[in-house]
């Protein structure tokens, strides 16, 4: 990479339209009908499943994004991209789609999948919804999943469409609580980590789910083209002021996500990694049907070389190797700083799997030194994820800071 480049970023900035032309980028680069919310904050936005969304705001630091995850609740506006699945064979096309089998998900339930090549390598991943017997949303991660589905569908009972949904998060441990508030009756019991309901907002029916991308308790709504969006969304900003809550961009979250060790689509893995090499083999299912990859997997080597890593003093850089004794070990795919260990976090992807915790490697970080990583297990902490399913309400008062030994 050309030095000029290194220390540079690029984002998209909203500015006014002149003239009556068209905007020749409007297909490919869609934008959230509730991102007027975002404007007075000087926003830029990254693109994102062909969707735009906020990378950067000027009403709070990343830092105190993360706080008010922590502690309080945010609000964002995601680029998440839902298709829908309906037909006759929608589980049985799902089923050649995703790894893990999609005829146990229950109506009203959420499930993780993902995709992948014929190799085994992976497409991207997401949050599969089943709406009824026979009709699905998947509201995926960064990547193009529909030429796929189309290219897998023909002799089957399937379509596939853009229901024109829109997600935003509200997460925090607040989160509940603002629910409540916006309600037309109380919230359903029981309400379990990646239960799906309709429920009524200001005269509308909407979906929401038990669900997010902090590892915080929380809920994502699924705005859809009937719905006043307009209204839902300025009902929840309000609402949620008084509980302090504020819109977030993409760092507010990033630290806590790398945390909890949620693996980003594009970044943590792509086309080169299989499920096992980044610690996802566990979700499977060898025991279905065909679907597309499993030859190549079944022969794949099953051991995850995906850890986290911790850093003093420094962050380290995005896409630089891990090296030790002058030897090139891994790579970093996700990096940020987590104000809560006050110390640099990341998860990379070692050369072989023979990893473990408090193994230590030098890492170019963001000041242009090398700094030495720790590896560490994910989740870095709540490793049985009592926090996201609102067993554990301990909301840290101040940091817990790292220190390398």
């Amino acid at each position: 990479m050309h030095e000029s480049l290194k220390n540079l970023r690029f984002s998209v900035k909203p500015i006014m339209n002149e003239g009556a032309r068209p905007v020749e980028l409007a297909r490919t680069m869609r934008v959230h009908p509730l991102s007027y919310q975002e404007l007075p904050y000087d926003p830029e936005y990254s693109l994102y499943a062909g969707r735009l969304t906020p990378e950067k705001m000027n009403l709070a630091t990343a830092d105190e994004m993360y706080w008010k995850a922590r502690r309080e609740i945010i609000f964002r506006h995601t680029g998440e991209h839902p298709f829908e699945i309906i037909g006759e064979d929608a589980v049985v096309f799902l089923n050649k789609i995703f790894p893990r089998d999609v005829s146990k998900v229950q109506i009203g339930r959420c499930s993780y999948q993902f995709a992948c090549y014929h190799d085994g390598g992976m497409i991207t991943d997401g949050l599969l919804l089943r709406l009824s017997e026979n009709r699905f949303w998947f509201a995926q991660a960064d990547g193009d999943l529909f030429s796929w589905y189309k290219a897998h569908s023909h002799d089957l009972n399937v379509k596939i469409v853009d229901p024109e949904v829109w997600v935003s998060q509200i997460q925090g441990p607040l989160s509940l609580e603002l629910l409540s508030k916006l309600l037309e009756g109380p919230i359903p019991d029981p309400w379990n980590y990646f239960d799906w309901a309709e429920m009524m907002m200001a005269g509308e029916k909407v979906i929401i789910s038990r669900t997010g991308f902090t590892n915080e308790l929380g809920w994502e709504i699924y705005i859809r083209p009937e719905n006043d969006i307009e209204k839902l969304g300025d009902l929840i900003l309000e609402s949620g002021n008084s509980l302090g809550m504020i819109l977030t961009a993409t760092p507010g979250f990033r630290a806590r996500r790398i945390e909890a060790g949620l693996l980003s689509a594009g970044a943590d893995f792509d086309h080169t990694t299989t499920p096992f090499e980044v610690g996802l083999g566990h979700y499977i299912n060898f025991k279905k049907d065909d679907f597309i990859g499993r030859e190549a997997l079944l022969k794949a080597d099953k051991q995850s070389r995906s850890w986290g890593i911790r850093v003093e003093n420094g962050i380290a850089l995005r896409g630089r190797h891990l090296e030790k004794d002058g030897i090139i070990q891994g790579r970093v795919t996700s990096s940020s700083w987590s104000p809560y260990q006050e110390c640099g976090i990341g998860i990379v992807l070692l050369d072989d799997a023979e990893g473990i915790p408090g193994s230590r490697f030098q890492v170019c970080c963001n000041d242009g030194k090398l700094h030495m990583a720790e590896i560490c297990s994910l989740p870095m902490y709540d490793e049985n994820r009592e926090i996201v399913r609102g067993r554990k309400i301990d909301i840290p008062q101040a940091p817990n800071p790292w220190k390398i030994s």
